[in-house]
This record gives structure tokens, C-alpha cells and sequence, in this order.
């Protein structure tokens, strides 16, 4: 009987997953972009090691570098702006991509499966993650490094390679940011330690704490004769934990929805499983595939509370919990997705379930075939008073003023800007920055305290640098109670000739109110004008001596 299988002889099917990742991930590489929130920090990071600052001995962080690590190196490359960033992320996307896929092939995922995973992969958390940010780059390198450590558990070709290059990444990971990349150690060393167990080499246990350590070791010891403390916010109080077991308990019981449904479809997979396979939990293949599961939902609801912000950044668990779960329905039902209708079917479910991802580009065409009715409400409108549908039954009463995105438009004009949509007055505000005698002088002393961090590079002044000076300005996380007194000492003595302050009131000291307080007595204020950022509105604001 002829083979229905999809995969079974064609080489190019068998690997779409390839191209797959690879259209996704090179998306942005055409596009235009407007200005994002955060993604100042992205670039400042990046900008001071492309200079060759050295962490903790230039500018004090409160984690790891290694985030910039790759921004700066393509900046190195393609020079200091924030398209570079993008093309950056590219890099990163492919790399975590690629190493996705390699984990599914170590662990013997059928083809038509993997290629659907990689869809969902690639619909849920690469392509929302075309700038890079810390909270993204520590899963990245967490995935790298989990898929190093499959090449040491299931191959023993280069076995003890594999182990050195799970490590290192794994420790990247941690470097990056503390909560993800310890849960990735975690992780990993609940699979190391099963494998010891079933295996009864408890000198690859051992073995692989004694080099996560050196490797730990090796790359901390250089930057400890700096203030390497500051990475911990070391004898700086108040310093809380973000962790805290009642927010744990509130969002396991009062949200995380599709992480216990993930879970209770795995939990009848496995009692199918044991029922049919009473030594189920000594199979290694199956364990360290229900393990890595598990251990990826466990990361996703910790993450969801160590990293709040964006609400989307534990996305990435999907794509696990479907390779594990498809894999076990399959297994089930006898269904075999590498069958051209199963998989076709598959893949169109996906694409359906995940739509909403992508839709936001297709509906700017359906829209040209359905134009949509009046889709805001204004009190006091008469004309459009009995106009009553989802789009206008509440009534727009917010009087905060902010430029919609459809306005914004690029600035070709500076470099580091290139390819960017920014706010018209945000425009005009930086175009009138330009003709402030006091930047002009070749040894202005300017402090930037906005998310515009790219005039540093457009205005050529020369960055402040210190063992205690912040990379970022947020009050409690990077900046802390000295620091900020130092500022404001600074700036009662008059020391710098230029100030740019973004007062944001909705957020709590994100740039420290008290700074605004010290500038607005010992400053006089020239301009000001609206930030890049919705709906959180906030102003910059221009101070001279």
C-alpha cells in the first residue's frame, strides 16, 4: 500500500519548519516601526558597550549584561541606531527558533507535529518579539541552553561539548535576568538530576554543577573589582523581592487559564500512558519530555509574576505544552499528523487558533471590503447620538491628549532614528532640541533622563559615566535612594548645562519625581513636548541653568 505520509521522501517537507522559521523571524527586516516603549533602555545598554564601557565599572545595572551583548555587536556592525536592534532580534529569533526545533527532533517528535509546533512557536512568541528585550533574551538563551543539555542527555556523540554549551548559555541566561534564569537552571537541573537517577551516573550530576559554576565563576571574577555589588543593589536598602507566595497563589487560583488547562490535558496523558506503560517513569525519553513540560509551566506562571511587564512576556510556554500534548493525543488516537490530511488539518486549526496575532495586518485589507460604521461615541454629540453598537456604547470622557498612531511619521533626518514613526510634536520637540545654543557647545554636560536615548548619538555629548551611575532611571530598580540624592546634588550645584527630563505622573517614579522637584527649583524649563509613548502619556521637558 502507497505511504500517505507527507514527510516520508520529500526532503523540503521535511524540513519546513526551516523556512517556516526563517520567513518569521526576517518580517521585520522590511518594515517600518513606531517608537516603542522601553526600547530606550535597549539601545542605551547597547550604546555604552559599543563604546567600550565596561558594566559595573561606567554605569551600575541591576542584573547581568549579556543582554546587550548582542545589540552592541550589531551595532558594532550596522552602526548605532534602532533599526539595528531589529535586525538584532532577527539574529536572536533565529537562533531561538532553530534550537526550538532541535529540541523537538532530540526528543523524536514526528515531523508533521514539530512543523505544527513551530507554527505556534512562531505565531506566539516570535513574531511579537521583533525588538529586543531583556525579559525575551533570557528565554532565548534559557532555550539554547536546554537544547545543548538534550544533546548531553539523549546523544553521546560531543557529549560532554554539548554539557560545557548547555552551561555557558544557561548561565547567559541567568546573566541576563536573575528570576528567568534561575528557573532555566532549575530546570535543568531537574532533568540532569532524573537522568542520573535512571542512568546511574551521578557523576554527570555533579559534573554539571561543578562547570555551571566555573563557568559562573570565570565570567563574574573580572567585574568583581568594580562595583559588581550593584547587581544585587548591595547595601543599598530598601530592596524587595518581587516574589511573593500570595501574588503565587492568587494568579495559580485566580488566572493563568490556559496553563492549568495545559496542565489537566497532561495529566490525563500521563495516567493513559501509565495505565498502558507501568514502568513509564523509568522510560527516559518520555520522563525528560514530561519534564521539560512541566518545568516550562511551572517558569511561565512564576515569570508571569517576577516579570509583569508586558503582561505577555511567559507567552513562550504555549509552544512546549502543544509538543508535549499533540504528541500525547497522537499517541492516543492513533492519528498520524505526519499524514498529509491530519497534518493539513492541524496546521489550519493552529492558524485559526492564532489569528489574532496576525489579523491586524489582514484586517487592514478586509477593511477596504467592509468599512466599519462610527466607531467612537462623544458626549454631547448630536449627530451621532442613536448610534449604538460595540464601538460606541461607552463614551469616550478621557481628556488626556496623546497623538494617534495613524499621525506619526519618521525622521529620517537623524540616523539612529531611520525607519522610525514618531509623535509629530515629539518631532517638532527634537528639531527645536537642535537649535539650543547650550548642545551646541562641544563640552555640554547634558543629562538625558528621557526614553529618547538616541540623541546621545545624534547630539555627539559626551555620556556621564561611574561605578554608581544608573543605566536606567527607574527608581527602585535601577536607581536607587543614593543614587538619586547624587542627582539632585548635581543638579543643586548646577553641574550639568543641559537636563532632559520625561515627567510621566502615571507611573510611580519612573523617572524620580524628586529629580523633577530638584530641577524645577534650581533649573529654569525652555520647552517641552510629548514623549513617544500611548496611552501612558508623559512630557518631556527641556531645563537650562
Amino acid at each position: 500500500m502507497k505511504s500517505k505520509s507527507l514527510f516520508s521522501k520529500s526532503f523540503l517537507l521535511k524540513n519546513a519548519d526551516i523556512y517556516i522559521i526563517i520567513f518569521f523571524c526576517c518580517v521585520p527586516l522590511f518594515l517600518s516601526f513606531p517608537y516603542r516603549v522601553n526600547i530606550f533602555l535597549s539601545w542605551e545598554g547597547a550604546y555604552r558597550l559599543y563604546l567600550g564601557e565596561i558594566p559595573y565599572k561606567d554605569f551600575g545595572l541591576p542584573m547581568g549584561f549579556t543582554y546587550w551583548v548582542v545589540p552592541a555587536i550589531f551595532f558594532k556592525i550596522f552602526g548605532p541606531y534602532l533599526i539595528t536592534l531589529v535586525k538584532a532580534q532577527v539574529f536572536l529569533n533565529l537562533i531561538a527558533g532553530f534550537s526550538f526545533r532541535s529540541i523537538l527532533k532530540k526528543l523524536n517528535v514526528a515531523d508533521g507535529i514539530r512543523i505544527s509546533v513551530i507554527i505556534i512557536f512562531c505565531l506566539s512568541y516570535i513574531m511579537i518579539n521583533f525588538w529586543p528585550w531583556y525579559n525575551n533574551s533570557v528565554i532565548i538563551y534559557e532555550i539554547v541552553g536546554l537544547n545543548f543539555l538534550f544533546g548531553f542527555l539523549v546523544n553521546e556523540k560531543r557529549k560532554y561539548i554539548n554539557l560545557v554549551l548547555s552551561c555557558f548559555f544557561l548561565f547567559l541566561s541567568f546573566f541576563t535576568k536573575q528570576d528567568g534564569g534561575f528557573l532555566a537552571f532549575a530546570i535543568a537541573s531537574a532533568l540532569v538530576l532524573y537522568h542520573s537517577f535512571v542512568t546511574k551516573k551521578w557523576k554527570d550530576f555533579f559534573l554539571f554543577f561543578g562547570i555551571y559554576i566555573l563557568i559562573a565563576f570565570i565570567i563574574i571574577f573580572p567585574f568583581t573589582k568594580y562595583s559588581f555589588g550593584y547587581w544585587f543593589n548591595h547595601g543599598q536598602p530598601p530592596h524587595t523581592a518581587r516574589f511573593s507566595m500570595q501574588d503565587m497563589l492568587n494568579e495559580l487560583f485566580g488566572a493563568s487559564q490556559w496553563i492549568k488547562f495545559y496542565l489537566l490535558l497532561i495529566a490525563i496523558i500521563v495516567v493513559f500512558k501509565v495505565r498502558n506503560n507501568k514502568r513509564f517513569f523509568y522510560n527516559k525519553m518520555e520522563m525528560l519530555f514530561l519534564l521539560l513540560t512541566l518545568g516550562i509551566l511551572a517558569e511561565a506562571l512564576i515569570f508571569g509574576i517576577t516579570s509583569y511587564t508586558p503582561p505577555d512576556n511567559n507567552i513562550f510556554y504555549h509552544s512546549f505544552a502543544l509538543a508535549y500534548i499533540i504528541t500525547g493525543f497522537a499517541g492516543m488516537t492513533a492519528i498520524d499528523f505526519n499524514r498529509y490530511r491530519y497534518f493539513f488539518g492541524l496546521a489550519f486549526l493552529i492558524l485559526f487558533w492564532w489569528s489574532g496575532n496576525y489579523w491586524q495586518y489582514l484586517n487592514r485589507i478586509t477593511a477596504r471590503f467592509f468599512p466599519a460604521q462610527a466607531t467612537v461615541a462623544v458626549a454631547n454629540d448630536t449627530a451621532k447620538e442613536n448610534v449604538i453598537n460595540q464601538h460606541t456604547y461607552m463614551l469616550n470622557l478621557d481628556t488626556a491628549h496623546y497623538e494617534d498612531e495613524s499621525t506619526w511619521r519618521t525622521i529620517d533626518s537623524f540616523k539612529s532614528f531611520k525607519k522610525m514613526y514618531l509623535p509629530p510634536s515629539t518631532i517638532a520637540g527634537i528639531q527645536r532640541l537642535e537649535k539650543i545654543p547650550e548642545l551646541k557647545e562641544k563640552n555640554a554636560h547634558v543629562l538625558n533622563m528621557t526614553e529618547l536615548t538616541p540623541l546621545d548619538y545624534e547630539f555627539g555629548y559626551k555620556l556621564e559615566t561611574g561605578e554608581n551611575y544608573p543605566l536606567w532611571d527607574h527608581l527602585g530598580v535601577c536607581m536607587f535612594n543614593k543614587q538619586c540624592t547624587d542627582f539632585c546634588n548635581k543638579i543643586h550645584n548646577k553641574q550639568y548645562d543641559v537636563v532632559l527630563y520625561e515627567n510621566i505622573p502615571s507611573l510611580n517614579n519612573f523617572y524620580p519625581f524628586r529629580i523633577r522637584d530638584s530641577l524645577q527649583t534650581n533649573y529654569h524649563i525652555i520647552d517641552s513636548f510629548f514623549a513617544p509613548r500611548r496611552p501612558t502619556n508623559g512630557m518631556i521637558e527641556v531645563y537650562v541653568k
